[in-house]
């Protein structure tokens, strides 16, 4: 790489961010105004797209937002409330039951779906509000929540 290449790329890259444009477009742009100066428009354009192809190709990064698809459909229809007050019987009397109860819903979540974002996101979008309700701080149901949501994964059948 030459030094006029390394310019044109810090240059346009650090132009780019001062007129506001987001960091990762910054970069996509600065990458491709490089590559059109060093190789052959048609070769820049079609690595661009074979490069963007393969990203996508993920099936790691496909699952992410199925889980938490999963997750709100359990949500909605009422497996989490289920797992909640199931919870709620074993650890509900206990001092901080509810926060214990979040931990367990958290697990038989986790457990079920295999993925602490989907415990994370159906459990906590009801025991948010649930514990917010009975005088937890909102900071200490969310800390609670994102720690509980990970116990699912040393579960089987995780997607780890």
């Amino acid at each position: 790489m030459e030094l006029a290449d390394v310019l044109v790329l810090v240059i346009s890259f650090v132009l780019l961010l001062a007129i506001g444009v987001p960091i990762s477009y910054s970069i996509g742009i600065s990458a491709v105004l490089t590559m059109l100066l060093s190789i052959d428009s048609l070769a820049t354009f079609t690595t661009v797209a074979q490069r963007m192809a393969t990203g996508l190709d993920s099936f790691a990064l496909l699952a992410i937002p199925f889980f938490i698809l999963a997750g709100q459909l359990m949500n909605r229809g009422g497996i989490a409330k289920r797992l909640i007050d199931f919870a709620k019987v074993f650890v509900g009397r206990l001092p901080g039951g509810l926060a214990f109860v979040n931990i367990l819903a958290a697990m038989f979540f986790g457990a079920i779906s295999g993925s602490a974002v989907a415990a994370a996101s159906a459990i906590g979008g009801f025991m948010g509000e649930r514990m917010e309700k009975e005088g937890y701080d909102r900071d200490f149901s969310a800390a609670v929540n994102i720690t509980s949501s990970t116990t699912g994964l040393i579960i089987p059948p995780s997607n780890i």
